[in-house]
């Protein structure tokens, strides 16, 4: 089977199985609307690409009986009394920056490229960003 394109909404939604259906089998699907174009594309799929392109690069380190987290380039960092708890820590301010990304920070010079990490964050359920985070291979 080929990819799938519909022209509008409206097509797309007669359409929605099989928009669905290609974005599972790893087609291309789109929907254009006005002048801009949709991508439907399959979580899983999507996600294992966006931790192939996007490392997590995060630190950890031990500190005063505790450790801590930092991702170098993010205004993120997390601490814990355990390893494990320091990485929950970090999974939960991540959420908290791609809260913020979808509010405010997405406009901002600095903050405007990390569409894919914010994607990554919103699309991973708590057990997938913290492997993430630690670089366990997905």
């Amino acid at each position: 089977m080929s990819a799938v394109h519909y022209e509008s909404y409206t097509e797309a939604r007669a359409h929605l199985k099989d928009l669905l259906d290609a974005a599972d089998e790893g087609r291309v699907a789109t929907v254009r609307r006005d002048q801009g174009r949709a991508a439907v594309v399959d979580v899983s799929r999507l996600l294992r690409y966006l931790a192939l392109v996007c490392p997590s690069k995060a630190r950890v380190v031990p500190e005063a009986g505790g450790w801590s987290v930092f991702i170098p380039g993010l205004p993120v960092a997390a601490d814990g009394a355990t390893f494990d708890e320091a990485i929950g820590e970090m999974a939960d301010a991540l959420r908290e920056y791609a809260e913020d990304w979808q509010e405010r920070l997405r406009t901002a010079p600095n903050h405007q490229d990390n569409w894919g990490l914010v994607q990554l964050i919103a699309l991973s359920d708590d057990a997938e960003l913290r492997d993430w985070i630690v670089g366990a291979p997905r």
